[in-house]
């Protein structure tokens, strides 16, 4: 990038990312500085169609100061929270050049050039979904495209799992740099070096499993997964023993059970992993609650299902919050379990009804269309085909439905509104680079389009 040269070009990357939902848990580091964590994890990459972080990022000698955009609104750069990601990310670029558009970048420009960042997600960030793993996972990638970084997925991930942290993310970005099923080592280095990501399968190695999230409450919840952890490290004798005498002989169980396919063992490890982690929560002092009366319920209800058909159906999972990821062994038992969510959990009859007036001034359509349009709409997002399978078509529909056999000799009472609502989605593939019509930033200005 010689003195003279041509100043007005501007080269961009855009990138799309995963978020990712961890089937054997990690919970509390060994290293806070370095971000390592006391036991390994496994976790399934969710359908970027579904749920991901679209993220551009640019580099132009007319950048007067590095800049980012999140979700259409400018957030600030100039603390320390971003710089030591760009830090790591420049100091490891390399020579690029293109002739046709007239620019040569040695390894030694990078740190001397500004960069604009503008990041989307394309589901709600409040749900509780790990959307900060999506984003810094996309972030890291895409800048390593983008200054011609020749380091390999595990490395990066080792990268993208300090740059979580800078958040006040768990670290867990690291596993959203490779698709399907990964596996995030904890290592034995003090260094961190080794406490990277490995991926032990691709998305279509088991691409039947359907995965339907219960999004129950998108408040903030009152313990952040950074303090939890730190106090749940500080002061619960079961979360050391589980971490040193049960957590590595279930990663080496769930690897089996992914290899082989094998969903029952795959259900039963996720579901006692999750509800082990939230005891541990609840050893630590005080303790902490992030599953709520309706997390329970949930539970419950899977729980009886799968009692009653003698094999599980479905696995559960929860993070740290109330919002429950239920994975479905096939298409087969995801509608059957759309069912009996929807009997147990209906849309709340208020919130219908304002959305009938608002739709119906707007568009003037049937009652009938309106209605399933709300549901589509409001009630379930990700894959929406999933409805039709299941027969609803209307609200009508859904106040149609029946108890589930499992407790026709005891109904319990439905919980309207009790859920925000629903996706649908499945598992899928790591972060891919689109071309530049999809950027995210103006190729003439570098600013948001």
């Amino acid at each position: 990038m010689a003195d003279g040269s041509d100043k007005s070009w501007i080269l961009m990357v855009t990138a799309q990312s995963p978020t990712n939902i961890a089937v054997i848990k990690y919970w509390g580091k060994r290293d806070e500085t370095l971000i390592l964590p006391i036991n390994d994890s496994i976790s399934v990459t969710l359908d970027p169609d579904h749920l991901c972080t679209t993220t551009t990022v640019a580099v132009s000698p007319k950048f007067e100061k590095d800049q980012m955009w999140l979700n259409g609104k400018e957030i600030s750069l100039a603390g320390g929270r971003f710089q030591s990601c760009l830090r790591e990310i420049r100091s490891r670029g390399t020579d690029y050049e293109d002739q046709e558009k007239g620019i040569s970048i040695k390894k030694q420009d990078w740190e001397k050039l500004n960069v604009h960042i503008a990041s989307f997600n394309n589901f709600p960030t409040a749900a509780g979904l790990a959307s900060s793993a999506a984003g810094f996972a996309c972030l890291v990638y895409s800048l390593a495209k983008l200054m011609n970084v020749k380091e390999d997925q595990g490395q990066l991930s080792a990268i993208a799992r300090q740059a979580h942290l800078t958040l006040q993310g768990s670290g867990s970005a690291c596993r959203s740099l490779y698709g399907g099923f990964v596996k995030w080592a904890m290592g034995n280095d003090p260094n961190g070096s080794d406490s990277i990501a490995i991926q032990l399968a691709t998305e279509a190695h088991w691409d039947e499993l359907v995965i339907i999230i219960a999004v129950v409450s998108s408040r903030q919840k009152e313990t952040s997964s950074t303090s939890g952890m730190r106090e749940s490290v500080e002061t619960s004798p079961l979360l050391h023993h589980r971490a040193k005498e049960v957590v590595p002989e279930r990663i080496v169980q769930m690897e089996e059970a992914i290899k082989n396919r094998d969903f029952p063992s795959f259900a039963k490890l996720a579901c006692v992993d999750s509800n082990q982690f939230h005891a541990c929560c609840l050893d630590t002092s005080p303790p902490i609650f992030y599953m709520n009366d309706t997390s329970h319920k949930i539970i419950s209800c899977v729980e009886k299902w799968n009692r009653a058909e003698g094999t599980p159906q479905v696995a559960y999972t929860f993070d740290a919050g109330p919002n429950a990821v239920l994975i479905a062994k096939n298409r087969q038992v995801a509608t059957l379990l759309l069912q009996k969510l929807l009997f147990y959990f209906p849309p709340a009859s208020e919130t219908d009804l304002s959305r009938y007036k608002l739709l119906r001034l707007c568009f003037r359509i049937s009652f009938a269309w309106l209605a399933f349009l709300y549901l589509e709409i409001s009630y379930l997002i990700g894959d929406k085909s999933i409805l039709k399978e299941a027969g609803i078509e209307t609200m009508k529909d859904v106040e149609a439905l029946p108890p589930p056999p499992e407790v026709k000799d005891n109904i319990p009472s439905k919980n309207a509104g009790d859920v925000s609502y629903f996706i649908c989605t499945r598992p899928g593939r790591g972060p891919v680079v689109f071309s530049d019509e999809k950027a995210l930033l103006h190729p003439e200005t570098g600013l948001p389009k």
